[in-house]
Order: C-alpha cells, then structure tokens, then sequence
C-alpha cells in the first residue's frame, strides 16, 4: 500500500487501473465494523465468542469491494467506449471513478452511467442465491445476506436522479437526448442534485435537533456532499459555457515587444535582455512589417564575436513557422492547440496578418475570470504564466477537450435535409 501525492493510499490495480483509499475511508471501516459486531452479537449469542467481531470486520473489507466492483463497472463501460480512466478513488461517501472526458453521446453517457448500478445489482441476487444454500443463521448466510442488502441500497441509491449520483448522470443523459445539447442535461441534473441535497440536509438537521436522531448527522453530511458536488457540476457546466462564447481577442494581451530586425544581436541583448527580470515576447519588424519572432535561446547558437555584425533578423522564426490563430478563433481551440503542442504562448494575427497579440494560459485563465467574475488574483495569474501549467482546481484542457467534442459531434451531426429515412 502506497500513499500517493494527494494523500491517498494506492492498494493496487485492477485491469490496469489504479485504485486508491481516502483516508476518511477507514472510519467506515472501523464503522461497519464494529456496528455489525455489537449487532450480530446480540442476535446471534448462540455464535463462538468474537466470530460477530470476524464476521463484521469481513463485512466491512467486502464493502471496500463491492463499491470498488461498482465503480470498476462504470470504468470498463468508459474505457471500452475509448476513454481513458485514470483511477478509482473509495472515501468517506463511497466512490469514484476518475474518467479523463465525457461520452461522446448520450447512449455511451448513459450505459457508463447504469453499468455501476447495474453490478450492485447484480452482487446482491448473486449474493442471495449462494445464501439459499447456506446454513440458516450461519456466520457465512448473515455475512451473505447482509452484504446483498448493502449492494442493493447502494444500487439503489445511486439511481437518485441527480449529481453527483449515477441516477443524475442517467437524468443527464436523457436531458441530453431529448434536447441535443449535454450542457443542459448537465444543469438539469445538477439542479435536481441541489435541491435534494438542500432536502437531505434539512431532513438530516431535523432528526438531529428535533427528534434526537443521531443518524439525522449522517442524512447532513450526505445532503452536503451532494450539494458541493451538484453546485461543482453547475460550474463546470459555465465554464464550457464560457469557453464556447470567448475567441482569441477576448483572452490575447500586447503583452510583447517589437524591436527593429536590422539591429544587431548586441543591440538587442543590451537593450533588452540584460534588465528585464521576466523575459517578454520580441517580434521583430522592418519597412513596417512584421517579420516574425525573435527566437531568444537562438542567439546562443551564434558566436559572441558575430553578434555586433548579425542582425536580429538572423534569429527570427518567421510568422508562417510558428503557432498561430486568428483573432476569432474559439477558446476552446487555443487551449486545445496550447496543450496538444506544448506551447508556452501561441500568436493572435489580425485579417491583416500583422500580430494583435499572444496567448498564454495565464491570459485563457484571466479571460475566463472576467467572463465569470471568479475569484482569481493578479498572483495567481503571474504564476500560471510563469510554471506553464493550468492550476489542479481548473483542468481547462479537460474541459476544452469535451467542449470541441460537443462542438464536433454537433457540426457532424445530418440535418433534416440530409438524413435518411
């Protein structure tokens, strides 16, 4: 058992798929385990002494398995549909499944989305046919028994129609099928999400303060995980939102220089090189045009003794080589052509193709604060621009990725005119 990088424990791999254990998970573990002990201890007091105790703490291990099976029952459905599954997660609320995009149509969304129910299912009448054959009050039938009843509450429960459960995931897909657009399906199911988590938690409260229910706590935590994921699916949801509705000018900065392409490199390197602490973008220009950019580690290719004789136009990649968009060029292709390349900025040409501006992913992440008015700061942004990388909290390529799938399959999708009959 390995502890990975954000505090979980990895316990293996299944199908090539790593799982890990929250740390919150072994509380259920000592949970179910010591509930069923006391329980079956007084229910069975004909059993050896400690064999509830065993038969509990198995219970609880087999409960670790029937939610890794439930959520390897969405995992498997997903990756033979194409899409990559990174891992499989257990915690305090159960589990899930880390899938890297969204099913490309409303059909795969909802096999993905039953295929975990579907398994629970499946435990439970497997489970309750082996207990026929088993010894009526045995340690083997009760454990049998009872592990069938979890899986068929888990089944169950997940077929609530909203996220983050699998009954919204189903609801979205359906949304989606009938109105062509799984952004909608989406908020659907994230509203439904939101309004019975506010129910559980008021439930929850009720119990507890009103009726002296100490399981009126558990009803709250549950209602408050749901409402925290729902109003995370709700965001997600703006963001591509979001993304569909800003182009390259609504995110590029003149965040660059234009320096003279005869100067000569030592010109350059002193005029602008030796003082900036953080390097900026050079284009260089002649007879009012723009020649390209000026390739800055390039200059260590030319020999110290030639820089006061060759001119930056020696070191410039010319706007026909380098990483380009239009200036009405959809975010989500930016983003896209950022992460597919490698890229640390890409460059906005005006109708004229002279250079409007340049594109980092500090300038994708500023843009799309503004639009929403999230709460990003100046720092943030400086140090997305710096590290080259997007923060874990906002996985933008993620979410451009399923954006132009929608974009693609909406695009492809026949017309009236054009289908058959």
């Amino acid at each position: 058992m390995q502890q990975s990088s954000n505090k979980n424990w990895q316990v293996g791999a299944i199908f090539g798929i790593p799982f890990y254990v929250d740390s919150s998970w072994f509380l259920i573990l000592a949970l179910v385990t010591f509930a069923n002990g006391v329980s079956w201890q007084q229910m069975y007091p004909n059993w050896l002494a400690g064999t509830a105790w065993i038969v509990g703490f198995a219970m609880a291990l087999l409960l670790f398995v029937s939610v890794l099976l439930h959520e390897l029952g969405h995992s498997l459905v997903a990756r033979s549909q194409g899409i990559k599954v990174n891992s499989i997660t257990l915690f305090l609320f159960g589990g899930i499944a880390a899938i890297d995009e969204e099913a490309k149509t409303p059909g795969h969304a909802f096999q993905i989305a039953i295929a975990g129910p579907a398994v629970s299912l499946s435990i439970f009448l497997l489970l309750n046919l082996i207990a026929e054959f088993s010894a009526a009050e045995s340690p083997l039938q009760v454990l049998l028994q009872s592990l069938g009843e979890i899986n068929l509450v888990l089944a169950l429960f997940n077929l609530i129609p909203g996220l983050p459960l699998d009954g919204g995931q189903i609801l979205k897909a359906i949304v989606w099928k009938a109105t062509g657009n799984r952004l909608q399906g989406v908020r659907w199911a994230a509203r439904v999400g939101q309004a019975l988590g506010w129910i559980a938690v008021t439930l929850g409260l009720a119990f507890t303060f009103l009726l002296g229910q100490v399981s009126g706590i558990w009803i709250t935590m549950l209602g408050w995980f749901g409402l925290r994921n729902a109003y995370t699916y709700e965001r997600y949801t703006q963001l591509q939102e979001a993304l569909l509705q800003l182009q390259a000018q609504d995110a590029m900065t003149r965040d660059f220089r234009v320096v003279d392409a005869e100067k000569s490199l030592r010109q350059f390197a002193d005029d602008y090189l030796l003082d900036n602490m953080r390097r900026s973008a050079y284009f260089a220009s002649a007879e009012g045009r723009y020649r390209g950019i000026v390739d800055v580690d390039g200059l260590n290719t030319v020999e110290r003794s030639q820089w006061d004789v060759q001119p930056v136009q020696s070191v410039v990649r010319s706007l026909q080589q380098i990483p380009t968009v239009r200036q009405d060029t959809p975010m989500i292709e930016v983003i896209e052509r950022l992460e597919a390349e490698r890229l640390q900025l890409i460059t906005v040409l005006s109708p004229a193709d002279a250079v409007a501006g340049i594109i980092d992913r500090g300038d994708t992440v500023k843009a799309l604060a503004n639009k929403l008015n999230l709460p990003i700061s100046e720092d943030d942004i400086r140090r997305i621009k710096e590290e080259g990388s997007y923060p874990s909290s906002l996985q933008l390529p993620a979410i451009a990725r399923t954006v132009m799938a929608d974009v693609v399959a909406t695009s492809s999708a026949p017309t009236p005119e054009t289908s058959s009959h």
